[in-house]
């Protein structure tokens, strides 16, 4: 066999694999909008990623890294635990009489430059109460968030520090070992506005 067709096959295995990998995130997003894990939010996730992988072809995002099961377990239990904390939160906050919230715009440059890292990141970021990315720049593999019940910059620092953090928690599970080696890099600084 020639080198060229061992770099097709090669190719076309890790496209598979890119395939598969897309498919898995886009049936875990759609069971977390749903918010019930059932046999028919499963069946109907897949019939839904095979229509957006098939009629509306994104760009290739390129799966460079390794599952790492630890990694990903943790990563899964730590964002159930950063749901149930937030609701609880967003409950007494709600609940606060009299109390008017400050928010806040902040944002959020991420240490790797990788479209998947930044869209799970989003993705984890927006589905727990209390923020929601409101933009994202894609050069700079930049978020743009908003926070409900920020009272200070202290707040803001410790709210972009946490996301920091799920950032290091997807690349762990999900990525290359260049892309945890950015990891040790400081992170940039960011700007917050509060209102």
């Amino acid at each position: 066999m020639t080198s060229a067709a061992t770099d097709q096959k090669a190719t076309a295995r890790l496209r598979r694999r890119d395939r598969v990998v897309a498919a898995a995130v886009l049936v875990a997003i759609w069971m977390l909008l749903w918010g019930v894990v059932s046999w028919a939010n499963l069946i109907s996730g897949l019939l839904v990623a095979a229509v957006v992988l098939t009629v509306f072809p994104l760009p290739p995002v390129t799966f460079s890294g390794h599952l790492r099961p630890p990694a990903f377990l943790y990563l899964a239990g730590r964002f159930v635990f950063d749901l149930v904390v937030a609701s609880v939160q967003l409950a007494v906050l709600a609940f606060r009489f009299g109390h008017r919230p400050r928010s806040a715009i902040i944002r959020v440059p991420l240490r790797v430059p990788s479209d998947l890292v930044l869209t799970l990141t989003g993705e984890a970021i927006s589905l727990v109460p209390g923020s929601l990315v409101v933009d994202t720049d894609q050069s700079s593999t930049t978020l743009y968030i908003h926070v409900i019940g920020v009272a200070d910059r202290a707040a803001v620092e410790k709210f972009r520090h946490e996301v920091y953090e799920t950032e290091a928690r997807i690349v762990r599970a999900i990525g290359s070992d260049a892309e945890i080696a950015m990891l040790a890099q400081r992170p940039p600084a960011g700007k917050g506005k509060l209102t």
